[in-house]
């Protein structure tokens, strides 16, 4: 059974580990990678990934792409998101603290921060308008 808006949003405001999907050609299947995002509410979709990675370059080519959340606890729900980029702008180490902090415990951040800063390169900030979603749970069945 579809999520409500407000169910499906605020489930994918819970700090799960994203299936990014972009469009990798007319002769091949989408990219699919994990990756940490960020999401409030009625807001847009933010994420990093490197300045210089096959991702970038494919969502940019593409203008947009597609995030998927699930848990198999204490149902089967999942909520995926699509829509155009908003913007791209230049990943700062600000950013990076918010996100390490989403998704690690809080004596583990700094550690990462420093060595994510210092060792995987340039990050640029990803924003994507939420336009379309898909959501069910399906122990509502």
């Amino acid at each position: 059974m579809a999520l409500t808006r407000s169910e499906r949003e605020l489930f994918l405001a819970e700090p799960h580990i994203a299936a990014l999907a972009a469009e990798a050609g007319p002769d091949r299947a989408p990219l699919v990678v994990p990756i940490w995002y960020q999401y409030a509410p009625g807001g847009s979709v933010w994420f990093l990934t490197g300045t210089s990675s096959r991702k970038l370059a494919l969502i940019r080519e593409a203008g947009r792409c597609s995030l998927m959340v699930e848990t198999l606890e204490p149902t089967i729900r999942y909520v995926s998101v699509s829509g155009d980029i908003e913007s791209y702008t230049d990943g700062t180490r600000e950013q990076l603290t918010e996100m390490a902090a989403r998704y690690l415990p809080a004596e583990k951040v700094a550690g990462y921060v420093d060595f994510a800063w210092e060792n995987h390169g340039a990050q640029t900030k990803v924003v994507l308008r939420a336009q379309r979603w898909v959501s069910s749970d399906l122990g509502r069945l």
